[in-house]
């Protein structure tokens, strides 16, 4: 029994036809769309990769390129197709072709679902890209005079003012590593050598951070080095006053900015996956009412369009034993008698004595 099965008369096989005909227009430029947001998001990564580890997180912008290229190039077919399905006398050119074209469309359709999915799914590969990179960029953010992290620092100072940011997790990473530079060190200074000197690998670390920490709003002026001494600053608590540098870390900014741009292109994947599995349908729907009326003979009748011709466990079982004997086409069958040619070849009983050999009549 046919699934969801409706009858169509001409009037509605040419409706039916008109409609997806512009609706595969609408779905160029959704497909369009998708491509446009996979290169946003792709310059939005590539702007901020010298504070990013390498890995896969380019994979999603990738898909969604890939996808609305698809969708411009499917849909505009499937507009050509829907056009010339309004005359039977031109759908007799499609008929061959569009199963084919909805079995592709269908998988199409299943590749932007997948990349509106990924979307979700990526913010634990971005939080670890994102956690290593900024390790990286502030442990040779002193780094100015050698070669390929000279502008790390810039990156830094820019990322955390505009992020209102400071470290990877909080403004306590800049406790951890040395990120003045050692051209910037008064050797004569017996602080300095002190420091140096207490350090297991001769780092000059201080409770200070970098200038780009303050925060501009406070009424305060910023308070960066000996954060953590209160004598050395007048009516100071580490402990009780709230800082005048960011506290949240820039690896928490950047993922909360990153999440809800993926958050919203995920949300327009899934409003056009639902957009093109409905048109996917009416061109089914068109696909089997003009077959029928083919095979009917009156093009002016009525003819009977379904979503699948048999039930779903039916459709099932039958695709599954395509799928079983698919490879098997080109085996010699034995079932039916037919032995194997290599193996055919008259049975000579040589060297045997068992011929029966007629008898000589004998003389009367």
């Amino acid at each position: 029994m046919a699934v969801l099965k409706v009858k169509f008369t001409k009037t509605k096989r040419d409706k039916l036809a008109q409609i997806l005909w512009i609706l595969n227009w609408i779905s160029v430029v959704s497909g369009i769309i998708l491509f446009s947001l996979g290169l946003f998001l792709k310059i939005e990564i590539k702007k901020r990769n010298e504070v990013m580890a390498k890995g896969d997180i380019n994979s999603v912008p990738n898909m969604l390129i890939s996808v609305g290229v698809i969708a411009c190039i499917i849909n505009f077919l499937g507009g050509k197709i829907c056009y010339d399905c309004s005359d039977a006398n031109k759908f007799s050119r499609w008929k061959l072709v569009m199963l084919p074209y909805i079995v592709c469309t269908l998988c199409f359709t299943f590749c932007i679902l997948v990349g509106a999915l990924m979307c979700y799914t990526m913010r634990n590969e971005l939080e670890e890209s994102l956690y290593l990179g900024l390790r990286d960029a502030i442990k040779y953010y002193k780094d100015t005079d050698i070669p390929g992290r000279c502008f790390l620092k810039r990156t830094v100072d820019l990322l955390q003012i505009g992020f209102r940011c400071c470290g990877n997790n909080g403004f306590r990473d800049w406790f951890e590593v040395q990120w003045v530079s050692a051209r910037y060190l008064n050797m004569a200074s017996k602080d300095v050598v002190d420091r140096l000197k207490s350090n297991v690998d001769g780092k000059f670390l201080v409770d200070g951070v970098p200038f780009s920490c303050c925060n501009p709003s406070s009424p305060r002026p910023c308070i960066q080095y000996q954060l953590t001494n209160n004598s050395a600053h007048y009516n100071y608590d580490f402990l009780t006053e709230e800082l005048n540098i960011w506290v949240k870390g820039c690896r928490e900014a950047l993922l909360d900015y990153y999440t809800a741009i993926m958050r919203s292109i995920g949300i327009a994947a899934l409003l056009i996956w639902l957009f093109e599995l409905s048109v996917l349908i009416g061109v089914r729907y068109l696909q089997t009412a003009m077959k029928n009326v083919l095979l009917l003979g009156n093009l002016e009748g009525e003819s009977d369009g379904w979503l699948l011709e048999n039930s779903f466990v039916e459709t099932a079982k039958h695709n599954i034993n395509i799928i079983k004997n698919f490879g098997k086409a080109n085996q010699i069958s034995t079932v039916s008698g037919t032995s194997d040619p290599s193996t055919d070849v008259s049975n000579t009983n040589c060297g045997k004595n068992n011929v029966t050999k007629n008898s000589i009549p004998a003389a009367s």
